[in-house]
């Protein structure tokens, strides 16, 4: 088997995931104890909580596309920027919102901690103001 360096493992998580909505990725590519942390939840998620939140995502944004603008690694880290661009097509179970029917366009970054070939840690920045304000659940300034 090809062994890949953190910057390929992440890439490829990334994308597989995100972009295509591939779960059996997760276990793959992470270790058991799995956590990522986003701003919008109290707790990290552990990989079967990351699975629901893709899910999720993917049943709400059906067209959804991501693109990585930039990627740096260094040692056990991987910094991926990000755009994001799709169209709310279906109900997004966290936000309890049904179809808005409206384009969203955002972005914004991960970075991963990798050891021994398996991502066992992320955290996500995004522009969450932004997409909310997109979807009408907040007001534009």
């Amino acid at each position: 088997m090809l062994m890949l360096g953190n910057k390929e493992i992440a890439r490829l998580f990334f994308e597989e995931t995100w972009s295509k909505g591939n779960l059996a990725i997760v276990d793959e590519l992470t270790s058991p104890d799995f956590k990522i942390h986003y701003t919008i939840f109290p707790q990290p998620l552990d990989r079967e909580g990351f699975k629901s939140f893709i899910t999720d995502v993917h049943a709400g944004f059906p067209d959804l596309q991501l693109t990585i603008t930039e990627m740096i690694a260094e040692a056990d880290k991987v910094v991926i920027c990000w755009a994001a661009k799709g169209t709310h097509q279906g109900l997004i179970h966290l936000l309890n919102l049904p179809p808005t029917g409206r384009a969203i366009s955002y972005t914004g970054v991960e970075m991963y901690r990798l050891s021994d070939g398996k991502i066992v840690e992320g955290r996500t920045e995004e522009d969450a103001l932004g997409l909310l304000q997109q979807l009408g659940v907040i007001p534009a300034l």
